[in-house]
């Protein structure tokens, strides 16, 4: 598993078709928001259902693992600083999203943030591929070229803000296809390379909360 990072930053509304499922405006600019490092989980470990919800949902995700500190990076250097990447699950309480003027308790919660191995990749970003299944049916499944905001740009941005440390992740946003979760689900998220080869993968069963 990932060491657990200083900081674990998330982009929203990455993908144009995601947004309009959900019935959002694309931003202009990469809209961020955090999880909590407590978050945190490994492959295998059960998502726990938080009963204060009743739509809790998946979103695979291509995290970006840093691999040196970084602030003000410029977009040509961006990559000098990337480690690897990894499957990552931006799991989401979206009745609790919808309800708060901010996304940190729908995203928050302990065990809503699966991640797999890292993977020391440094090839073509636009050809990477996130795909989702639960009980092995494919939900999700888009290729990183068709994010609004490229990988480089979202660290310079980030990294103009906020001081980026060695393992901290960005998890660069999830794609069309979120839908609930149910005790007993079964959720993967793969990160595949332009060969279609698995690069990262993170799988989880789902638990009813006590």
């Amino acid at each position: 598993m990932i060491t657990r990072p200083s900081k674990i930053v998330c982009i929203g509304r990455n993908y144009r078709a995601h947004a309009a499922e959900l019935g959002n405006d694309v931003p202009t600019e990469p809209l961020i928001f955090l999880k909590p490092p407590s978050s945190l989980i490994a492959d295998g470990d059960p998502i726990v259902l938080p009963r204060i919800s009743e739509q809790t949902e998946y979103e695979g995700e291509i995290a970006v693992v840093m691999g040196a500190r970084a602030s003000h990076v410029a977009e040509r250097d961006a990559l000098r600083v990337v480690r690897g990447i990894a499957a990552f699950n931006d799991v989401t309480c979206r009745d609790l999203q919808r309800r708060d003027s901010q996304w940190t308790r729908a995203k928050g919660f302990d065990t809503f943030a699966p991640v797999g191995d890292e993977h020391a990749y440094l090839g073509e970003w636009g050809g990477l591929s996130v795909v989702t299944r639960v009980n092995g049916v494919e939900r999700q499944r888009a290729r990183a070229e068709l994010m609004v905001f490229a990988i480089p740009m979202l660290i310079t941005f980030i990294s103009s803000i906020m001081t980026l440390e060695p393992g901290d992740l960005i998890a660069t946003g999830t794609p069309a296809g979120v839908g609930r979760l149910a005790p007993g689900d079964m959720v993967e998220v793969e990160i595949q390379g332009p060969d279609g080869r698995t690069l990262s993968r993170v799988g989880n069963p789902v638990a009813a909360g006590e």
